[in-house]
């Protein structure tokens, strides 16, 4: 397997077997609550495809090629139909601080969507402001941003009653005055929010889906779960807490090794640590050995200890590192991002980054973004291995959010079933 690239082999199986893999999704899917959106972030290494990130509040819906847009509205409107179909007025809630005009270009991309779907969108934050203020985006388009007033349990935006909250916002801040006796429906939940939410629990759902899908069209597992291992009351200024991590680490990489041995894979494998609750690419360091992060000085130790909105960072995930085969031609390394409404693939695309290595996170300043039309599977799956392999990769990972948000017990209000 060390010269070889596994996603024609997975992609075969999964097209040799695609009556069993769809009934077995729809049978895992009974009962389950999709978020209305929710994006990957998927690593293809060559011989290892998993997702290292889930986002259930994803921005980016701007990059997504044209193609995909057009079906996403279709699609945005089959899911309103069915699990909201009493909601016309619509609160987009946005991120409150942030000078990001690409991000205010993603906002925009969905107000359009939910517009095209035939729903009024009024973009807004969870806080009373005197007047609305405006913001511009990357493209120099206006955006006029509300207030999201609660009024006993019932969201008003400019003295319009609201039918359904649309979050992204990730709540990383609990907003607990904003969200108090909240009765309208809202989705994704806020307790879906990095306030609540574990980034090791969704991996937990994800690595069991993938055993069971993997098994199901004779395939190795290995080759679609990733290592993760949580370590809890994280201190990174105590010695005994970064020893703790470190032994973690060690224990990682001890056993991956075996596997790359076991499948003849080439390189040496490494861990990322990440922040549990995090988000934003904040928290997020790399490491080959446990004597890394004995060593960890004041400049990695202050990284590691900053999160979103000045929260403390007191758990993390150890996650076994895996490589991008994927270049662009400065040199750079890419990996694919997937996008979904409900259970259904929406678009995607390969973020890029001309001074990052294959085994380096891509998510930091200097990333561009090159288009992948996830709507080629809808002409013909046979001829669309990529996008056919990273799909279902994503199906999987929003399986996966279903599931975890059952096992805690969140409920998507107003919510039809």
């Amino acid at each position: 397997m060390a010269k070889s690239d596994i996603q024609e082999q997975i992609h075969e199986k999964i097209v040799a077997n695609c009556d069993a893999v769809c009934a077995w999704f729809e049978k895992k899917s009974e009962g389950l609550a999709f978020p209305i959106y929710a994006s990957f972030d998927v690593r293809d290494s060559g011989h290892k495809i998993a997702p290292v990130d889930a986002n259930i509040f994803p921005a980016g819906f701007n990059n997504i090629c044209p193609a995909d847009k057009e079906g996403s509205v279709e699609i945005l409107k089959n899911y309103l139909q069915a699990h909201h179909p009493s909601a016309h007025h619509i609160a987009l809630l946005t991120e409150e601080h942030t000078t990001n005009a690409y991000y205010w270009e993603n906002v925009l991309a969905i107000a359009k969507l939910l517009t095209e779907a035939g729903r009024t969108p009024r973009i807004c934050i969870p806080r009373p402001m005197t007047e609305p203020i405006e913001v511009k985006s990357a493209s120099g388009q206006s955006v006029t941003v509300h207030s999201a007033l609660n009024r006993d349990g019932e969201i008003y935006v400019e003295n319009q009653k609201i039918d359904l909250v649309i979050c992204n916002n990730d709540f990383s801040n609990g907003y607990e005055d904003w969200v108090k006796n909240l009765r309208v429906a809202i989705n994704p939940p806020n307790e879906l929010g990095w306030y609540r939410r574990r980034k090791y629990s969704f991996f937990q759902q994800y690595n069991s889906l993938a055993n069971e899908f993997a098994k199901l069209i004779g395939l190795d597992p290995l080759l679609l779960q990733i290592e993760t291992e949580v370590a809890t009351h994280v201190d990174v200024d105590s010695i005994e807490s970064r020893e703790q991590i470190a032994t973690q680490v060690d224990k990682i990489i001890a056993k991956l090794k075996v596997q790359y041995k076991e499948h003849q894979i080439e390189g040496e494998p490494f861990c990322f640590l990440k922040n549990n609750a995090g988000t934003y690419g904040m928290a997020v360091v790399q490491a080959h050995s446990g004597n890394e992060i004995r060593e960890w000085n004041n400049k990695i130790r202050k990284k590691m200890k900053a999160a979103k909105g000045g929260r403390e960072v007191t758990e993390l995930v150890v996650q076994e590192g895996i490589a991008t085969k994927f270049r662009e031609e400065s040199g750079g390394s890419a990996e694919p991002c997937i996008y979904t409404i409900g259970g259904e693939l929406v678009g995607g695309f390969l973020r890029m980054h001309s001074e990052k290595g294959p085994d380096e996170s891509l998510n930091s300043p200097g990333v561009v973004f090159k288009r992948l039309c996830m709507a080629d599977l809808r002409d013909d799956i046979v001829d669309c291995p990529m996008e056919n392999v990273y799909g279902w990769i994503a199906k999987l990972g929003v399986l996966a959010i279903a599931l975890e948000a059952r096992a805690g017990q969140i409920e998507f209000r107003g919510y039809s079933n």
